[in-house]
């Protein structure tokens, strides 16, 4: 039997599936849509549960259009939109605590603008993440998700349910393990970019309890392997993670210092 590669894309309105050979061809393609929600101006929502069932969707109809047996996928690749914000159950289903807040979403602009009349906070949150305090990152998305959504706020602090951006939601939903790799992690505001890790001060800035956040490993390593999913066997290595973006610099042959992409 021939040996294969699953590489999945979760984008913003859609997620896609690619079959890759050992020659590195891409022998299928699948794309599914889900729906978008904009409760008010400015504000984006996903449903996790749309999300994960694109992933399913697209996974079963490129292995049917490829005639890939699912025993035959060696390991699985997953790319991802960034900075959407994610909270879910710690249980076997990942249960969504509310819905995602996108990338797009606006909602914590006013947050942002408290925080940057207080003296030095702006300064400091760019020297440790080298990002601008900004609705766009992942940070002032959670605070609000915890201050908002029901009981989100004692079941953070009980260590009860977990945060993630995309990818590492669907980590957990495939494998059960709960972690991240440093091109999605330092989109949150949260990441102290020399250390790569969790910065206990922008935590407690931001009033996030650490015991919701996903482990940083390297984007290349086995986070963990697939089991009781129904369309793939148990036992399949998630074998790299990485940012869209990121994933577009690598894919356009960025290899060196100075290297750019326009995309």
């Amino acid at each position: 039997m021939a040996d294969y590669i699953l590489a999945i894309d979760q984008g913003t309105t859609g997620t896609t599936a690619l079959i890759i050979d050992a020659e590195l061809a891409v022998v299928g393609k699948a794309n599914v849509e889900f729906p978008q929600h904009f409760p008010k101006p400015g504000w984006v929502e996903h449903d996790l549960g749309d999300v994960w069932n694109s992933v399913c969707k697209a996974v079963g109809k490129v292995l049917q259009q490829a005639k890939v047996n699912p025993g035959a996928i060696r390991a699985i690749g997953i790319t991802n939109q960034r900075e959407t914000t994610c909270l879910w159950h710690r249980d076997h289903e990942a249960t969504p605590v509310g819905r995602a807040i996108v990338w797009q979403d606006r909602r914590t602009a006013a947050d942002c603008a408290q925080l940057k009349m207080r003296k030095g906070i702006e300064s400091s949150v760019k020297k440790k993440t080298g990002l601008l305090l900004d609705p766009y990152f992942s940070g002032t998305k959670l605070a609000w998700m915890l201050q908002h959504y029901p009981k989100a706020r004692s079941l953070a602090q009980s260590g009860k349910i977990a945060f993630g951006t995309i990818e590492s939601f669907l980590v957990y939903k495939m494998s059960g393990k709960h972690v991240t790799e440093p091109t999605n992690a330092s989109r949150t505001l949260l990441m102290n970019l020399s250390k790569c890790q969790w910065d206990d001060d922008l935590l407690k800035l931001f009033k996030i309890p650490k015991a919701i956040l996903p482990e940083i490993y390297p984007s290349a390593v086995e986070y963990g392997k697939t089991r009781g999913m129904a369309f793939l066997p148990d036992g399949i290595p998630i074998a790299g993670l990485v940012g869209d973006q990121q994933a577009a610099l690598f894919g356009q042959a960025c290899f060196k210092p100075g290297m750019a992409k326009a995309t």
